[in-house]
């Protein structure tokens, strides 16, 4: 298993090809590609060149450290079909981008509108009719996380249409935020889950059912928001004995072709400080479980 650092904290602050010797200094071997202006922004065609994508590769190989994932959030599942179609064009991009990284991992999200899930379920399902040839033949495994606000959030759901694909290229990446929003059911969605599970996030959140439902608070009342939190292991409500019990029993821990990522976004004042905790915790916590 690999322990890879988010460095989204550090992306205002460093530039693209500064960001592998940050992850460096702060003691990890490995960082996960997320969405970047210069690189692959969310929503958007890539915007790097083969020169930038062979020039962040060295500047990885240079600093000793190596992309575990990459990261795209695009609109694949829009029910939208301009949109979709948009997509598709820029996941064959992103692919391209991938390989020639010498990467053979892409963690992303369902994305689509849960106000209108069938169409955006259809929409999914049509992208992947094209997508999914070039994936396999590539040798890249995609992983999906029911993020919340996409057209599929409920954790079993996801398995439910992952397995859909009947493809053992698609698997589920299980953020362990978003706990509360897949259902608060870790246990069940790693038994129905299982070896598909290769690539988790690693940060905690609040519980926004608690106190009645007002452990955040929305106005107006009864707002259609999604809210939760990148927070550092311990300052919320996930129960992450649970967790990494969960994923030793997976033989997650084990596994050459898995990932964990620090994935802090709530406290870039400290992302120094903290990027370094949750790499002693998620350490410490394996070595426990």
């Amino acid at each position: 298993m690999k322990i890879a650092l988010d460095p989204t904290p550090f992306h205002h602050d460093y530039s693209l090809l500064e960001l592998p010797g940050k992850v460096a200094d702060l003691g990890y071997e490995y960082l996960q590609l997320t969405p970047h202006k210069d690189f692959i922004p969310f929503f958007r065609h890539p915007k790097a060149d083969d020169d930038l994508v062979d020039a962040f590769a060295k500047a990885c190989k240079d600093a000793g450290v190596q992309i575990a994932s990459v990261l795209p959030v695009l609109r694949w599942s829009g029910p939208d079909e301009e949109s979709r179609r948009a997509a598709v064009k820029q996941w064959k991009r992103v692919l391209e981008i991938t390989s020639r990284l010498g990467v053979d991992l892409i963690n992303t999200e369902f994305s689509g509108r849960p106000e209108h899930q069938e169409e955006s379920e259809r929409a999914f399902y049509w992208s992947m009719e094209e997508l999914l040839p070039i994936i396999e033949r590539e040798g890249i495994r995609v992983l999906i996380d029911p993020h919340p606000d996409d057209f599929v959030e409920d954790g079993l759901e996801a398995v439910r249409v992952i397995r859909g694909l009947n493809s053992k290229s698609i698997g589920m990446a299980f953020v362990s935020c978003h706990t509360f929003h897949y259902g608060d059911q870790t246990e069940a969605i790693f038994e129905a889950a299982g070896q598909s599970i290769g690539l988790v996030h690693i940060a905690d959140t609040f519980d926004h059912h608690k106190s009645h439902g007002l452990r955040y608070i929305t106005n107006p009342p009864g707002n259609a928001v999604r809210v939760h939190q990148h927070l550092p292991i311990g300052r919320g409500d996930v129960d992450f004995d649970q967790f990494f019990g969960g994923l030793k029993g997976l033989g997650f821990f084990d596994r050459d072709d898995t990932v964990a990522v620090s994935s802090v976004f709530a406290e870039d004042e400290n992302a120094d400080e903290v990027s370094r905790y949750q790499l002693s915790e998620i350490t410490s916590r394996i070595a426990k479980a």
